[in-house]
């Protein structure tokens, strides 16, 4: 019950906060790009969930509905073409354009 509600809050804010839905994306493909996967994947899908849905990414994608949850879940590994489409996909959904840049260590 508290998960449901948890996740029916993180929606409601998403629809109202554009920069809160950026903010899910971008935790996700820090984690990504940190080397962590599991952060990536968890990142990803509250965003997805929060957002256009894995039914719509689906569609977008050409990936099977249930390959993408299997991919997003906790035990999900998924190939780099699919992040790839993954990630281009929601970066058209959400219209923003996604670059990484190289900085030195602190």
């Amino acid at each position: 019950m508290i998960r449901r509600t948890f996740r029916k809050s993180v929606r409601a804010r998403a629809v109202r906060d554009p920069l809160f839905r950026v903010a899910l994306l971008e935790a996700g493909l820090d984690a990504l790009l940190g080397g962590d996967l599991p952060g990536f994947r968890e990142g990803i899908r509250s965003y997805v969930n929060a957002t256009l849905g894995f039914a719509r990414l689906a569609d977008r994608t050409a990936i099977p509905e249930k390959s993408l949850m299997r991919m997003l879940g906790p035990n999900g590994n998924p190939r780099a073409a699919h992040l790839a489409t993954i990630i281009g996909a929601i970066s058209q959904h959400e219209g923003v354009a996604i670059t990484a840049r190289i900085a030195e260590p602190k």
